[in-house]
């Protein structure tokens, strides 16, 4: 049996490790996962921990710097590019680093593509690249691929990362283009599960619920939302890369739109909470209304999530109060690494 050979660039993050863990069990494949893990040391020593160093070796380095790309082989089946600086706390407060990080990520990148063997190439964007399409041009709600790709203001630090993903879409639907290999772009939609950090919705209201809020203020609860489980994103980033056409865009994600009012009444009932909401207004450039129209998805990869919301909600939210209650001994390093406010 031939071996498949693997890169996970961005193996550390959230969705990379999942990737990972999915993907082992397939006997054939091995693998080789790139990251800085700046974000938590602990993640390395897991991967080194609980996984063959014959079949997965972990490379612990910098791709903003190009000659660490020296450190890799040149002939991988396939490449998921998944390393970028994200978050809205990241935006808001470092806009001048989420673009020079993010942007040289993508340039080194596809610089080490062009001159290697590798196969098939899978860039990961973001629903946030067309939010402006949404908010300023009505643009129809399910989404498909096709919308044209829209921010509202180019100065405003809230749409850095999704400038830079316009530029890595861009980037390797081009290069690919040009025969150097075969590039898939897929946009992640919302997508949430355990350990994804707390700098998200779900975990931070988890522990907004758990800090004991009342009244609990509901942030854009009229804004709604798909959310989709990291279980169906995975497999949905799987078929795109060994599935997908090349040079062709794929929207991943759900198609269960709720409101940001109704997430939160849910996670107050599983958390027994029996105070008073209060609506409230959001954070400045949230889109209004995020759900893709993934009937693409649906008929060229054979995605279709499985996961109902209030399923995955409950589990995320069992995770997190564990999590939050292994917190009591008021580690600095736990603070760390799931990124609390205390």
């Amino acid at each position: 049996m031939s071996k498949i050979k693997v890169l996970i660039i961005g193996g550390g993050g959230f969705i990379g490790s999942n990737i990972l863990n999915y993907l082992y069990r397939k006997t054939d494949y091995y693998f080789h996962i790139v990251d800085n893990f700046s974000r938590s040391e602990t993640k390395l020593k897991y991967i080194k921990e609980n996984y063959d160093s014959k079949r997965a070796k972990v490379f612990n380095c910098d791709l903003t710097e190009s000659n660490s790309f020296e450190l890799l082989d040149d002939n991988y089946d396939y490449v998921y590019m998944l390393a970028a600086v994200v978050g809205v706390d990241k935006v808001n407060s470092i806009p001048h680093e989420v673009i020079k990080i993010n942007s040289l990520l993508t340039i080194n990148t596809l610089e080490w593509l062009k001159d290697s063997n590798c196969k098939r190439v899978l860039f990961s964007s973001t629903s946030e690249t067309y939010a402006g399409s949404i908010e300023v041009f009505k643009s129809e709600v399910p989404t498909p691929e096709d919308v044209p790709l829209t921010i509202e203001e180019i100065g405003h630090p809230r749409f850095t990362y999704a400038v830079t993903k316009m530029l890595g879409e861009s980037g390797f639907l081009n290069y690919a283009s040009k025969g150097f290999f075969e590039a898939i772009v897929i946009r992640y939609h919302n997508v949430y599960g355990p350990e994804m950090g707390f700098r998200h919705v779900i975990p931070h209201l988890v522990e907004r619920f758990n800090s004991n809020e009342n009244p609990f203020k509901i942030y854009g609860h009229d804004q709604t939302r798909a959310f989709n489980y990291i279980d169906d994103a995975v497999k949905g980033t799987v078929l795109a890369i060994e599935k997908g056409i090349s040079g062709n865009i794929y929207h991943i994600g759900d198609k269960d739109e709720i409101s940001i009012k109704q997430l939160t009444e849910y996670v107050g009932e599983l958390l027994n909470y029996n105070g008073v909401y209060e609506n409230a207004p959001t954070f400045p450039g949230s889109v209004s209304r995020r759900c893709p129209d993934i009937s693409k998805a649906e008929s060229q990869l054979n995605y279709h999530p499985s996961v109902h919301w209030k399923d995955g909600v409950k589990e995320c939210v069992k995770w997190y109060v564990k999590t939050l209650k292994s917190s009591s001994n008021n580690d600095e390093s736990f603070y760390d690494q799931y990124g609390i406010q205390k």
